[in-house]
């Protein structure tokens, strides 16, 4: 079946086109003039929105974390909930939606065959979520030192994304039915370091020891 063109093309038909493209034919399109014709628009409506196709490929992931909160805002409940509860809605909400994308960002972080240049893609995606994490989390201390009260608030929003990574990671090789596990590990892991920053943390972090474990060595 004939693709169907479009004239003037939004950054989310951009987007859908570029995934499309990229998942039949497993690599990129040759040049954005090419791609631009053969999808009936004007490379210069390409270049509205992106650059290149290294550029559309950073900004997926902050189409997916704004689409995210998006979904997360129409929720009467959300906001009322603490900070580590809008984390983990947010975990959930986003893993969804990754789940539903799972095949075009399995090729996005897969293509490169190097763990760098991957990560490099979500660069864009971390500048946005530890903003959120910032925004989002309390402040476990008040600071009256502005240097001190700085250097908490980078801490925390540095720990956000290295947990982000770490559940990243759990569902890219996460092969269990509906991904179940990958919500299990959300949950012990917000568990854990809600209670490692705010609380007690010994229990939790021994049950997210556990799990992870098991998943290691059991599986």
């Amino acid at each position: 079946m004939a693709t169907k063109k479009i004239k003037t093309p939004t950054k989310s038909d951009i987007i859908a086109r570029y995934t499309d493209y990229c998942l039949m034919n497993g690599s990129r399109p040759a040049t954005v003039y090419k791609f631009a014709k053969d999808n009936g628009f004007e490379e210069a409506d390409f270049y509205a929105f992106f650059n290149s196709f290294e550029t559309l490929e950073h900004h997926y992931f902050t189409e997916m974390f704004t689409y995210t909160l998006e979904m997360l805002q129409q929720s009467p409940n959300y906001a009322e909930y603490g900070g580590t509860q809008k984390l983990s809605a947010f975990y959930f909400t986003f893993f969804e939606l990754a789940t539903a994308n799972r095949s075009f960002i399995m090729y996005l972080m897969d293509n490169d065959n190097s763990s760098l240049r991957s990560l490099l893609k979500m660069k864009e995606l971390r500048k946005v979520f530890t903003a959120y994490a910032a925004e989002v989390l309390d402040k476990p201390f008040e600071m009256q030192n502005e240097r001190a009260d700085k250097a908490q608030s980078n801490a925390l929003r540095e720990a956000a994304w290295l947990q982000f990574l770490s559940v990243f990671k759990f569902w890219m090789k996460d092969t269990s039915p509906g991904f179940e596990k990958t919500d299990i590990f959300i949950e012990k892991s917000v568990k854990a370091s809600s209670d490692l920053v705010y609380n007690t943390p010994l229990q939790s972090l021994f049950d997210l020891g556990k799990f992870l474990w098991k998943e290691k060595f059991t599986a």
